[in-house]
């Protein structure tokens, strides 16, 4: 069977072809290096002021209680 004697139009499986075909799509790693620097920056922050911070004071009720 030749080409001639099909009964698909040739220009039409060329263009289900070229739909088929994968497209050559780039990603892009931006942002997910965005949000890993944000996340680790804002991680960083957070530890540092943890160990900044000065110790909560507390009264202990049993030291102010009347004896």
């Amino acid at each position: 069977m030749t080409d001639a004697d099909s009964n698909l139009d040739a220009d039409e499986i060329a263009r289900c072809r070229a739909l088929l075909e994968p497209s050559a799509r780039h990603e892009t790693i931006w942002p997910a290096l965005a949000a890993a620097t944000a996340l680790a920056v804002s991680s960083l922050v957070f530890a540092t002021v943890m160990i900044l911070a000065p110790p909560v004071q507390t009264e202990h009720v049993a030291v102010s209680a009347p004896e």
